[in-house]
């Protein structure tokens, strides 16, 4: 069995809305997007909203990609979480880390066919985050 890499590819200006729509419907400005922004903030006292980059995963299934945005910035986070951890991340990695809690959280209460799409995005990133050069205190800020 060979192990792929899991690649991000930042989405194109042009391109955002039409990604967004095709991964996650109405759902995205409705529920995911601010869910996500929300979580930033709760992660981490210092944000206080900004311009986010979107990418898609090089993995997925059936037509479908993973898909994560991140804050562009150039600096890090201090991030303290309810399970215990603090630490420093950098904008990618809160990024990563705020979608990997919206995609958990929402999955409990999104209608069936949606909890499903978050489900497989939480996988999906998660794999990409194994590889991450912030991988364990992504994975620390979320078990």
């Amino acid at each position: 069995m060979i192990d792929t890499v899991v690649t991000a590819i930042r989405v194109p200006e042009g391109q955002r809305l039409s990604i967004t729509a095709d991964l996650f419907g109405a759902f995205f400005p409705m529920r995911l997007e601010p869910a996500i922004f929300n979580l930033a903030g709760q992660l981490a006292e210092s944000y206080n909203g900004g311009y986010w980059l979107f990418y898609v995963l090089s993995n997925g299934v059936s037509g479908s990609s993973g898909f994560y945005m991140a804050p562009d910035f150039d600096h890090g986070f201090h991030v303290v979480c309810e399970n215990g951890f603090q630490g420093d991340l950098s904008a990618d990695a809160l990024g990563i880390t705020a979608c990997l809690y919206a995609y958990s959280h929402l999955s409990f209460s999104a209608p069936p066919m949606m909890a499903e799409v978050l489900a497989d995005q939480y996988h999906w990133l998660r794999e990409y985050a194994m590889d991450h050069a912030e991988a364990g205190a992504i994975l620390a800020a979320c078990d």
